[in-house]
């Protein structure tokens, strides 16, 4: 090759006899940046493969603008050609080609409104991923009843104990501060207009219906929710969630059906026990701060009961334990194998727990009254 043909600058032209393809020419180098911005910016619209091997000098800036205009046309970068004497120049930019620094983010308001698009798009995928893996695990449920060996009573009887037994105290202490708290509340008010007897059934109504369900399924947002993310995201860390399929067990079977079955039958009984520890407070503020003696505090509880309050608070029971240990597991199984992932996963699964167990609380409240229930 000549001088004068070394110097060109950097041109390109179709083939007229292979529709889509493209060669490039010349020297493709920072001192003739603005040239190759104008040959790429005249590209065709059908250009398919770039055939770069008559490029006589090429460098990292080069380079790197054929990658950027490979990635706006959605062309693959590894199917253009280029001499081999620059192979691995190409091969080495390409290696770090995605390594440049972040970008400062934008605090204008149309990246607010990108930020906040984007937010609804990830909450709305999470909304489908959980009603789909609710609906495997129904499916995987039913399937026990003709395939009973698959059920695991020991690990089921583990997760009993770690997510009820040992829950317990915690349950009770906290139920019966609650309680203290809302009949002393309640009394100063009711005290105003002589009505302070009438604490028993506040007490009472707001423990059985909402109170004593909603304090257990948040405890346990926050306790046992966080536990099955970390445990099951630990697992699939360590790839031992892929070493099972390996052995042809299902990750669901072994770990997911367990937890669920045992935080279905431990939540209610965690919720009749929070509902004994707030009456209990109740009667502990009557009983010290209000003149109201236990016999005559227990008494007006029973004449005052109606089933129907208990069995409201009751029935949202299992909802929030299905919602607490799928929000769990799931996010377990969706760690992408780092410590920074599993924390992310626990971090976002204590927030939806919390979150969807505090609104469909509100909703079933609401339902609740309108039927008169």
């Amino acid at each position: 090759m000549n001088a004068s043909a070394s110097r060109q600058p950097p041109s390109a032209e179709a083939d007229p006899k292979q529709s889509g393809l493209w060669r490039l020419r010349g020297r493709w180098t920072l001192s003739n940046a603005g040239a190759m911005g104008e040959v790429l910016r005249s590209a065709p619209e059908h250009v398919s493969v770039v055939d770069a091997r008559g490029v006589d000098r090429l460098d990292t800036l080069g380079v790197l603008q054929l990658m950027r205009f490979a990635s706006r046309r959605d062309i693959d970068f590894s199917a253009f050609e280029f001499d081999p004497a620059h192979q691995h120049l190409v091969e080495a930019i390409e290696d770090v080609g995605d390594d440049r620094p972040k970008k400062k983010r934008d605090y204008g308001f149309q990246a607010a409104l990108g930020r906040l698009g984007f937010a609804v798009a990830d909450n709305a995928s999470e909304i489908v991923a959980l009603v789909s893996f609710l609906g495997e695990n129904l499916v995987k449920l039913l399937r026990l009843v003709k395939q009973p060996w698959r059920f695991k009573p020991t690990a089921t009887v583990s997760q009993m104990e770690q997510v009820g037994l040992d829950a317990v105290p915690l349950v009770l202490l906290l139920s019966y501060l609650v309680g203290a708290v809302i009949a002393f509340l309640g009394a100063n008010i009711l005290a105003d207009f002589g009505a302070t007897i009438y604490v028993v059934e506040l007490v009472s109504i707001a423990f059985l219906r909402e109170f004593g369900v909603l304090l257990t399924a948040i405890i346990l947002a926050g306790r046992t929710a966080s536990a099955f993310t970390a445990q099951i995201g630990a697992m699939v860390s360590r790839e031992e969630v892929d070493a099972m399929r390996t052995l042809g067990l299902d990750p669901v079977d072994v770990l997911v059906l367990p937890r669920l079955v045992a935080l279905l039958i431990m939540l209610p009984l965690l919720s009749f026990l929070a509902d004994i520890a707030g009456l209990a407070g109740g009667v502990s503020v009557g009983a010290f701060s209000l003149g109201i003696p236990p016999q005559a505090y227990l008494a007006r509880v029973q004449d005052t009961f109606e089933m129907r309050h208990f069995l409201v608070g009751l029935s949202k029971a299992p909802v929030f334990a299905m919602l607490i240990a799928l929000i769990g597991c799931l996010e377990g199984l969706q760690v992408q194998g780092t410590a920074q992932s599993v924390g992310e996963r626990t971090t976002s699964s204590v927030v939806q727990s919390i979150s969807l167990v505090i609104v469909i609380d509100a909703i079933a409240a609401i339902w609740f009254m309108q039927m008169g229930w």
